[in-house]
Order: C-alpha cells, then sequence, then structure tokens
C-alpha cells in the first residue's frame, strides 16, 4: 500500500497541469459507451464499502447502498474525462473484514450515521485501523446533523481511540491539490438547496483522521452529499453546479489520496 505506481503519479502531474486549465467549468457529462472503453482499464478502482447498521444488516439494499452504482459509474466516467487516470469500468463493493482492501488505496462510504449507526465487528475494526495506517484512505460521505455525527463518532471511536477527529480548514492543501476550491462545499440531495440543506444544516464541514505524519487517512464529509452530485449527473432538474462542485471535490480527494 505504502508503495504508489510511478505511472500514476506522472499521469497526475500531467493531468494537473493541463487538465485543470482545459476544464475550468466542468459541464455536464455526456454519458456515452465509449466513456469507460476497455484500453482504458488501468490505476484506478472505485471501492464502495458494504456495512451493518445497528437496525438493519449490510446485506440487500442498506444505507450503504444508497446510490449504488449509478454515482460509482459516473465517478469513474468524471475521473476518466477530467484527468489522465485510467480507470476501473466497473465499480467494486467489499466490507472492511475483506482482505482484498489492501489492494485499494481509496475507500469510500456514506450514510453512516443512518439506522442507528455503523456497526463493525472486531475484525472490521483491526482491518481498518491497519488498511489506513498502511497508508489507505477512507472517503465517507453524505451524513447529516448532530445525531448522525453522533452514531458516527461511537463507531470510529473504537477504531481510533487514541487520535482526534479534527476540522479541516479551507487552505488545507486537499481543496488545493488539484482543482483550487475554496474549502467544504455543501452538495445537496436532488430537489435540495445548498441554502438549507438537511435537518436545519446551512454549512457544510470536512473533518480527518491523520496518522503521525499528518497525512489524511480518513476524510469526513459531513453535511453534504457528493454521491447526489454523481448520481443525478445528467439529471436536469439537478443543477449543474452541484454535479460540478461534487466531481470536484471527489478528484481532489482521490488525488490527495494516491500521491500522499
Amino acid at each position: 500500500m505504502q508503495e504508489r505506481i510511478l505511472a500514476v503519479l506522472v499521469l497526475l502531474v500531467t493531468s494537473v497541469s493541463l487538465t485543470a486549465q482545459v476544464f475550468p467549468q466542468i459541464g455536464r457529462l455526456e454519458s456515452t459507451s465509449s466513456d469507460l472503453a476497455e484500453e482504458e482499464l488501468g490505476e484506478f478502482n472505485f471501492v464502495r464499502v458494504q456495512f451493518d447498521t445497528y437496525w438493519s444488516g449490510g446485506f440487500g439494499y442498506g444505507p450503504w447502498s444508497i446510490d449504488f452504482p449509478d454515482a460509482d459509474m459516473n465517478f469513474l466516467r468524471g475521473v476518466s474525462r477530467l484527468t489522465n487516470i485510467k480507470v476501473e469500468r466497473e465499480p467494486i463493493v467489499l466490507r472492511f473484514d475483506d482482505k482484498k482492501i489492501f489492494d485499494y488505496p481509496f475507500l469510500y462510504m456514506l450514510e453512516v450515521g443512518q439506522n442507528g449507526g455503523i456497526v463493525l465487528s472486531p475484525k472490521e475494526t483491526k482491518n481498518l485501523r491497519e488498511y489506513l495506517l498502511r497508508g489507505g484512505f477512507l472517503l465517507i460521505d453524505d451524513f447529516w446533523g448532530q445525531r448522525q455525527w453522533d452514531n458516527f463518532y461511537a463507531a470510529f471511536s473504537q477504531v481510533f481511540p487514541d487520535r482526534e477527529i479534527i476540522e479541516l480548514s479551507p487552505d488545507h492543501e486537499i481543496f488545493h491539490v488539484y482543482y483550487d476550491l475554496d474549502g467544504p462545499q455543501m452538495i445537496p440531495a436532488l430537489y435540495r438547496s445548498d441554502e438549507f440543506g438537511e435537518q436545519g444544516i446551512d454549512r457544510a464541514s470536512n473533518h480527518a483522521i491523520l496518522d503521525d505524519f499528518g497525512r489524511v487517512m480518513v476524510l469526513i464529509n459531513w453535511n453534504s452529499d457528493m454521491g447526489d452530485g454523481w448520481e443525478h449527473t445528467y439529471h436536469q432538474a439537478y443543477p449543474t453546479r452541484y454535479a460540478n462542485n461534487a466531481y470536484r471535490l471527489g478528484i481532489n480527494y482521490l488525488m490527495y489520496s494516491m500521491t500522499h
């Protein structure tokens, strides 16, 4: 995990210097069958985490599967179009207790505060801690309000009882590693506004768990829903600016994870 493929780094450097200029405004992506051509398979696999909650299991269509698979597929299309990173065609679903997670430097999960919160087994807790300390990156998306935060905190304090969760300031490099952003962005669900959000929330924030060297291991996208921005890319009722912000943030997080 600590090793980063040199070819990927070259692609990232090229992407930052060229693509950020070519696509200052993302616009509404068009879905075409050639978006993820066979020859483009390569460096990045989108891995979604399947998990259990207190009020329901992780099998079937629990909170872990919200926006799946459209959000995952559209994000892969966006990465393919807006960077020089070659992507896998299909997203992957894994649990934390699966040793395969160590093959992938980037994991995504969402709705961790729903249904009473996420439940982690001892093996999942151990695997996740080891994965992150060995260089892995976990992006947590789409949970809102204090109650869901408390549910999330109860679970992740078991993973890292010795580490604080800090809030990232807008000048943190994760917001500037590829696209130059003003910091966290509130990305609302379909038919909602970024002026109000959900559960009375009117401000998005990004929090993180850091390793001993200051690297972001866990990025917590609180009071924002990038998954909806990806999922509804082609929905005419979903404002393009929200989708744009979702791709910019997601790509910045990805670039950070692959270069740190």
